[in-house]
């Protein structure tokens, strides 16, 4: 079997790293957690709820922070899961491979979850409510905000 060099290792490793790091920042960017004063505020205090409106939303929030926060425990479990693969043989082994899958599937996971709630915020609102719900949706999504 060929000897792969420290070099080769640390950038495997370096790599993933910054994949990962990269992954976690693109899907936060949808979090309505990572940026409370943007989709949040904007649903709680320009959209001009109803009373009904504003108890439906706030039970899908709940609801939404229980799963995010189970979602993002395994994410921290994964990464933990590849420091422990990588510290054990400083090399890309089939389990830092497992771990990186886990990864990727958690925050896959994590992102479908957010965009389901999305979508299920956007059937509380009226039409002319969901208008400007979308177009805060696609400057968030696409980083067009004023």
């Amino acid at each position: 079997m060929p000897r792969i060099s420290a070099g080769l290792v640390l950038t495997v490793v370096l790599a993933l790293l910054a994949g990962a790091a990269g992954a976690w920042i693109g899907a936060s960017g949808l979090l309505p957690s990572r940026h409370p004063a943007s989709l949040h505020a904007m649903v709680h205090h320009d959209l001009e709820l109803t009373p009904e409106q504003d108890r439906r939303l706030e039970a899908l929030e709940r609801d939404f922070a229980i799963r995010r926060k189970a979602r993002e425990t395994e994410l921290r479990a994964a990464n933990a899961q590849l420091a422990a693969a990588i510290q054990a043989r400083h090399e890309y082994t089939p389990q830092v491979e497992a771990a990186v899958e886990r990864f990727h599937a958690a925050m896959g996971a994590l992102q479908l979850e957010t965009v389901q709630h999305v979508l299920a915020m956007r059937k509380v609102l009226t039409p002319e409510q969901a208008a400007k719900f979308d177009r805060r949706v696609s400057e968030a999504l696409t980083n067009d905000t004023p």
